[in-house]
């Protein structure tokens, strides 16, 4: 590995483990501080529709590198963002559902991500543990959710 791809193989670690400080802090802010969890759950759950939205963006630009672009997986490039949107506009009054329904997304992206590789090698490690750990956040902060 080059000197500049593995700068960015751990410029790349460092801002994906960093981004996962909004949903590792989702359950214990709902912990310690129940009275403001609707608050809290609106915050973390739209940073995670950015970050969906971020990984269609991401299929979309490695689908662009092919010779032919490939229309289905542009298309599909869309998922993400308009799960997640959906999850935030229908599932608004159901905190819980809108949390675990956010990390299945988050999950699926991840599966769609490791079943087709596009990028270097290091990239597929490194968003099954992104992928385990925001989907992780999510679906324990819904469990300690007051309904």
């Amino acid at each position: 590995m080059t000197a500049g791809a593995a700068a960015a193989r751990d410029v790349a670690r460092t801002c994906g483990l960093l981004g996962l400080a909004p949903f590792c802090a989702l359950p214990a802010a709902i912990a310690i501080w129940p009275s403001r969890a609707d608050l809290t759950v609106f915050v973390v759950a739209a940073y995670a529709a950015l970050i969906l939205s971020f990984l269609g963006g991401a299929r979309w630009g490695m689908a662009l590198q092919a010779p032919v672009p490939d229309s289905r997986s542009l298309a599909l490039a869309m998922g993400p963002t308009l799960a997640a949107w959906g999850l935030l506009i229908a599932l608004h009054a159901a905190e819980r559902l809108q949390l675990f329904g956010l990390a299945a997304v988050l999950i699926l992206v991840g599966l769609w991500d490791l079943a087709s590789p596009q990028g270097p090698a290091w990239y597929q490690r490194l968003r099954l543990i992104l992928t385990a750990g925001a989907a992780g956040g999510l679906c324990l902060g819904a469990l300690l959710l007051r309904v």
